[in-house]
């Protein structure tokens, strides 16, 4: 079986070089093309899936639209906040750049990169808190989170692979992902046991695709980068 795993196309604030996290925004023109140009080559290869995963934020959920439309495919579709990108806590919607000239290229390399560091966190009374948010209205406030660092983006993204992708893939269904840069991240982590120390070097371009081949107890057979 596969487990075809695909960062969103480029965002309109990736365009801009801003901290985006759980901020709702859409996909650039840019990341359209890119969006639907991976679809046309899963197609041209003759990969397929049966069931598709995704967050709830619209860059994610978009991207995968334009894929299945370009694979001329019908298929399920869930999609969880556990999917979601790392939250950036008060940096979301600041300008890298300036960050970096603010407080140093070392500090802002650390949130960014590092595993069990969290950038400064919301307060609840902040308009970006997601308890404001109607798409968590059904999550319970103690489990949205006011900043994260890769570590906890990591839990709750594998945590959500064991308790629902799993199922599909012990059904012997060909399974896309389509998520974010950290949450990619977390889960590509895990699945090819990278240490702490190297995960902090790997970067998945916005429209790439890690297409993993798995045996029947869920190891590695093949992997292939689109």
């Amino acid at each position: 079986m596969k487990l075809i795993l695909i960062r969103h196309g480029q965002s309109i604030w990736n365009r801009e070089n801003r901290f985006t996290g759980w901020t709702d925004v859409d996909l650039s023109d840019e990341g359209i093309i890119e969006a639907r140009n991976i679809g046309k080559k899963l197609k041209d290869k003759g990969y397929n899936f049966d069931i598709a995963y995704t967050s709830v934020l619209k860059r994610a959920i978009d991207t995968l639209k334009y894929i299945l439309n370009e694979m001329n495919l019908d298929v399920e579709i869930k999609y969880s906040y556990k999917l979601n990108e790392r939250h950036y806590g008060a940096l979301q919607g600041l300008n890298k750049d300036e960050i970096r000239v603010k407080y140093g290229e070392e500090q802002v390399l650390l949130w960014r990169r590092s595993a069990d560091v969290r950038p400064p966190a919301l307060t609840k009374d902040d308009p970006r808190y997601p308890g404001n948010d109607i798409k968590y209205k059904d999550i319970e406030k103690d489990k949205l989170p006011l900043s994260e660092n890769l570590n906890d983006t990591i839990n709750r993204v594998v945590e959500y692979y064991n308790e629902e992708i799993i199922a599909s893939l012990k059904q012997n269904k060909d399974v896309i992902v389509v998520a974010h840069g950290n949450s990619l991240r977390g889960l590509v982590k895990y699945l090819e046991n990278i240490s702490d120390d190297d995960i902090i070097n790997l970067e998945i371009p916005t429209g790439c695709a890690y297409v993993y081949e798995l045996d029947n107890n869920l190891n590695i057979k093949s992997k292939e980068i689109i």
